[in-house]
């Protein structure tokens, strides 16, 4: 039997990792939403376990939450609030401790991430109604919106602009700032990426973005209502904005679109393109992933100044 040098370990892991992740997080086969969400929990309760966190749950009415907290002295004038992803289909707090548990050790801040209704069985906006709710319980809990930077992954990172969109239209104070890690930006699907992209993305399929698409915008919704697909919003006002996307993802027209159209408006925006990288690669155990992270909390520290 040959004898695999590190980088050929290296590759292997990552192409063993890279199936167990599209398997969790692409395709649902025959609509078995429960059965795809459970795997989910469990690879957050493998990977995103960590002895340097406490783990606190708690309730928002029906909705649960839970903080995510470094075990250590850390800062607790800020927070952030984390948009789980998931398609809008699946995906939960639990799923995205391989996430926030990382925001929460970099950054030494508290991270709040709650369970919003998932469809096919709550369709748009029950996400939306669910995410203000958990922006007006850290209200209530005495934090300022100047306090409170906004992150998410995917349909999280969807579900972070939309909420600030419905804030700004709303006239409400905005957060401090955005972290999108390889936001959905665009449900109409319009990008160049989603053609160039299909071939070589190990993780998300246009098959599979438009199932989730049908699900989630059900009785008729226009896909380019800026609160479905955040890139038709008007972006004029916004908080400082950092995403960061994958080289080879189907994603990636919709981030660097974004970034755009943020430019135009006049925010402060910074985009990251991590060649050879899929759909939320931050997720993994690996340097790239903890390096995106260092990367999330000197955007970060950079806005709380």
């Amino acid at each position: 039997m040959p004898i695999l040098d590190k980088k050929n370990r290296n590759d292997v892991r990552n192409q063993n990792l890279m199936a167990l992740i599209k398997m969790v997080h692409g395709r649902i086969e025959n609509n078995d939403y429960e059965r795809h969400r459970s795997s989910q929990d469990r690879l957050g309760e493998v990977f995103g376990g960590s002895k340097e966190i406490k783990i606190t749950p708690v309730m928002i009415g029906e909705i649960p939450a839970e903080w995510v907290r470094a075990n250590r002295p850390h800062m607790k004038k800020s927070v952030i609030l984390y948009c789980h992803g998931g398609g809008y289909a699946t995906g939960s707090s639990v799923y995205a401790r391989t996430l926030t548990t990382k925001l929460a050790i970099y950054t030494s801040m508290d991270v709040f991430c709650f369970d919003y209704r998932l469809s096919p069985e709550n369709p748009f906006p029950a996400a939306h109604e669910d995410a203000i709710k958990a922006w007006d319980y850290l209200m209530l809990m005495g934090y300022g919106a100047n306090e409170v930077i906004v992150a998410g992954d995917s349909a999280g990172g969807n579900l972070a602009l939309s909420l600030t969109l419905r804030l700004k239209d709303a006239e409400r104070f905005l957060p401090r700032g955005l972290v999108l890690l390889s936001p959905w930006t665009d449900m109409t699907m319009s990008g160049k990426s989603y053609e160039t992209r299909k071939e070589i993305d190990p993780i998300l399929s246009k098959e599979y973005i438009g199932n989730a698409i049908s699900a989630y915008t059900q009785n008729n919704q226009k896909l380019d209502n800026p609160y479905i697909s955040p890139l038709f919003g008007e972006f004029r006002g916004f908080p400082p904005t950092y995403i960061q996307v994958g080289d080879n993802e189907i994603f990636l027209s919709d981030a660097t679109s974004l970034y755009k159209k943020l430019l135009k408006a006049e925010v402060h925006a910074k985009i990251d393109i991590q060649k050879g990288m899929w759909h939320v690669y931050q997720m993994s155990p690996f340097k790239a992933a903890h390096e995106a992270m260092e990367r999330n909390a000197e955007f970060i520290f950079e806005i709380c100044r």
